[in-house]
């Protein structure tokens, strides 16, 4: 064998097949960047549903049916968690920690804007 000629193991090889498939390896930061920038401009479109429905615009008319569904704190959470998860999926060296961080901050960005559409 050759000094120039690399030995792959078959996690190497695995590795490098999960990084290609887009979501192991630096992909997954990536995912992680798109998610965080897409959340910014998904709130206000989101909030920008819940007034156009009949509810809110009574409560802010009428000052009828304006009680909240879910608790304000669980949005607050969600966007935390998100943020944290963010953070850990783009710092953490090992491959499942980012998938695992990506996971997360995909469902809490989720459940921060399903928390804004329960007010519609």
């Amino acid at each position: 064998m050759n000094t120039t000629e690399s030995r792959s193991t078959p996690a190497t090889k695995e590795m490098r097949a999960t990084d290609r498939a887009g979501f192991g390896g630096r992909s997954s930061r990536f995912w992680s960047v798109l998610a965080a920038v897409l959340f910014v401009p998904a709130a206000p479109a989101a909030g920008v549903l819940t007034l156009a429905s009949e509810r809110a615009g009574r409560c802010m008319t009428y000052g009828e049916q304006c009680g909240s569904p879910l608790p304000g704190w669980l949005f607050v959470w969600g966007v935390g968690l998100g943020g944290v998860a963010c953070v850990v999926a783009l710092a953490a060296p090992a491959v499942r920690v980012r998938r695992v961080a990506l996971i997360a901050q995909l469902l809490a960005e989720c459940v921060a804007l399903m928390v804004i559409l329960s007010y519609a």
